[in-house]
């Protein structure tokens, strides 16, 4: 075979596996892991709230639960309803968390419960997507945006990193405000387990 045809075979058989990489990488898709899903204790739900000239306050929350659904025909018409349980927030200082969960901010004795209902999930490539919702802390609703990535799937498993923020005054947590930041920045690992 003269070289110039071998060079094309080699070129032609390359191509291919470029196209069958792609297509397995395609495959993560969210409508592919379409279904409904239990949020699983061992997700991170983590946040920031920035301070004038540096530190701040950073977080988790160790006790949530929730459930989502994707719809595989239709992003648009999956749902997501999470529940966040204040009294949980660990900061590694039990004079700040004693201060988080007192009535200047979470009030935890009379508001237990932090929830986030989705009104809208807007897909934004095949693994990312825009969650629109009311999120409600301290008897006050107010909409919440959040971006969700698809980062890891199993045959019955799913993980997502989910990242936004909110403005701590629209529920009447803004005590502290200018010197801490009235946005409360949050870093997630969502896992989830297929139901």
């Amino acid at each position: 075979m003269p070289a110039r045809k071998r060079l094309r075979r080699v070129q032609v058989i390359f191509a291919g596996m470029l196209a069958m990489a792609a297509s397995v990488a395609a495959a993560d898709t969210l409508s592919e892991v379409a279904g409904r899903y239990d949020i699983q204790p061992s997700s991170h739900i983590g946040f920031t709230v920035a301070q004038v000239g540096g530190g701040g306050i950073t977080g988790d929350f160790k006790k949530f639960s929730g459930v989502f659904a994707l719809n595989k025909s239709d992003i648009a018409h999956s749902m997501i309803d999470f529940t966040l349980y204040p009294e949980s927030v660990v900061t590694g200082q039990a004079r700040i968390e004693n201060f988080l969960r007192s009535d200047a901010v979470f009030d935890t004795e009379n508001f237990p419960t932090i929830k986030f209902k989705s009104t809208q999930i807007t897909q934004t490539s095949p693994d990312t997507a825009v969650i629109s919702g009311l999120l409600t802390a301290r008897g006050k609703s107010s909409p919440a945006t959040f971006q969700a990535t698809l980062s890891g799937h199993g045959k019955n498993t799913i993980t997502f990193h989910v990242d936004g923020k909110i403005m701590r005054s629209r529920y009447g947590m803004d005590v502290g405000t200018p010197i801490y930041s009235n946005v409360v920045q949050f870093d997630m690992t969502i896992e989830a387990q297929r139901t």
